[in-house]
C-alpha cells in the first residue's frame, strides 16, 4: 500500500472515530507501528492531524486541503495564501500559471470557463483536462527533475510567442531584495513570463520569507501585487519599501 493510500485511510478512520492510537491503526492498515508513526508525523507536518502521545486526533480543517496540495510541505499556508488571492484577482482572458503548489491551490478555486491558461505545470494541465470550455496551452520543453513541470529553450521560445493578461506565480524564496529561484532555468522561464504578461501577481506562503535561493528573478517592486498569508510584522518592511503587498 502506498503512503498516500495510508494517509487517506487514516483520515477516514479519524473522521469516524475522532481519535486513534498507533496499535489501533496498525490493525486497520496492516503495517508496522514504525510505519504508522512515520505517517502520523508527516500528516501532522501537513496540518492534517493533531498528534498525541501514542496516537492522533482528527484536525477539523484538514478536509479543506486539496488532495494534491496536502501532499506538499506547508499545505495549510498555501491554501491560506490562495484564499487571500481569490479575493483580489483582476479580470483576465488569458493567464500564465506556473507549476507551484500555491498557484495550483488557487487554480482549483478559480472559474476558467472560456479562458485560456498557459502553463509549464503538468499537474495543472491534468486537472484542467477535465474542465469544459477551457483552452489550455502547455509549453513544450524538457521535463524538470521534479517531474511536475517543463522548462528549457523550447519552453522559453514558446513563451516568447505568447501575450497574456495575467501572471500567477510563486517563488522559492522572497526578501526585500527580490524573488529568488533555485535554478537558472526556472528563473529564466519566470522572467520571460513576466515580460509577456500585462499584470503580474506573486503568491508566496509565509514559509518563503524564511527560505533562501540563489538566483534572483525580479525586484519585489516590479510585481503589481504580492499576496501572502504572512503576519503583519513580516509584510511591514515590504510595505515600507513601496511594495504593494496584502495578507488578508
Amino acid at each position: 500500500m502506498y503512503s498516500t493510500e495510508r494517509v487517506d485511510l487514516i483520515l477516514n478512520y479519524l473522521k469516524l472515530n475522532y481519535r486513534a492510537c498507533i496499535p489501533e491503526l496498525t490493525k486497520v492498515l496492516f503495517v508496522s507501528e514504525a510505519t504508522v508513526r512515520r505517517d502520523l508525523n508527516e500528516m501532522q507536518a501537513l496540518g492534517l492531524i493533531n498528534r498525541t502521545h501514542g496516537g492522533a486526533l482528527y484536525a477539523e480543517e484538514s478536509q479543506e486541503i486539496s488532495i494534491f496540495v496536502r501532499k506538499t510541505k506547508s499545505a495549510k499556508e498555501k491554501e491560506l495564501t490562495a484564499s487571500v488571492a481569490l479575493k483580489v484577482l483582476p479580470d483576465f482572458q488569458t493567464v500564465f500559471i506556473d507549476d507551484s503548489s500555491t498557484c495550483f491551490a488557487l487554480a482549483e478555486r478559480m472559474n476558467f470557463s472560456h479562458k485560456t491558461i498557459v502553463t509549464n505545470g503538468l499537474r495543472l494541465v491534468s486537472y484542467l483536462a477535465e474542465k469544459n470550455d477551457v483552452r489550455v496551452i502547455l509549453l513544450g520543453g524538457e521535463l524538470l527533475q521534479n517531474g511536475n513541470a517543463v522548462s528549457g529553450a523550447l519552453a522559453f521560445r514558446n513563451l516568447r510567442d505568447l501575450r497574456m493578461d495575467l501572471m500567477l506565480s510563486s517563488c522559492a524564496a522572497i526578501s526585500t531584495q527580490g524573488t529568488f529561484e533555485h535554478s537558472t532555468e526556472v528563473m529564466e522561464l519566470k522572467n520571460i513570463a513576466f515580460e509577456q504578461c500585462s499584470q503580474r501577481l506573486m503568491l508566496v506562503d509565509s514559509n518563503k520569507f524564511n527560505s533562501k535561493a540563489t538566483y534572483r528573478t525580479r525586484p519585489v517592486k516590479d510585481y503589481d501585487l504580492v499576496i501572502t498569508n504572512a503576519d503583519d510584522d513580516v509584510t511591514e518592511p515590504f510595505k515600507q519599501s513601496g511594495v504593494k503587498i496584502i495578507n488578508e
